[in-house]
């Protein structure tokens, strides 16, 4: 398992979220995430201005494999979408953390970001799940 970065938080499902310096959050899904799905051909973001509750479907990844719902770690408005994911989805695979950041959102409530799951955390629940 690669490293998990420090500067992210996380949903049990999957999703990382990381605070940027003007208050928005950045959303992906985790590097576990990407290899459990495998090659990824299908990346369906949210429109920007959609309003988002936390924990609801707002994107979706779909793999030779499957296709899996990625969730809002917190509520909000779409603010962005990482378009180049229409043409290049395994950008998702080779750059979990980086360029394959799925939507950006402006959330509704801090505290919902500051409940999301540290990487220790998340790391514990990846290592459950293999067990």
């Amino acid at each position: 398992m690669s490293a998990t970065p420090a500067d992210l938080k996380f949903l049990e499902s999957h999703e990382w979220a990381r605070l940027e310096s003007d208050g928005t959050v950045t959303v992906g899904i985790s590097d576990h995430a990407q290899r459990a799905l495998g090659d990824l051909v299908f990346v369906e973001v949210p429109d920007v201005g959609k309003a988002l509750s936390k924990g609801a479907a707002a994107a979706v990844v779909e793999s030779v494999k499957a296709a899996s719902d990625v969730y809002s770690p917190v509520s909000g408005e779409v603010i962005a979408n990482n378009d180049a994911l229409g043409a290049a989805p395994e950008l998702v695979n080779s750059d979990p953390y980086g360029q394959g950041w799925l939507f950006r959102i402006r959330p509704a409530n801090q505290a919902e970001f500051d409940q999301l799951l540290n990487p220790a955390a998340y790391e514990k629940v990846v290592a459950d799940e293999s067990h």
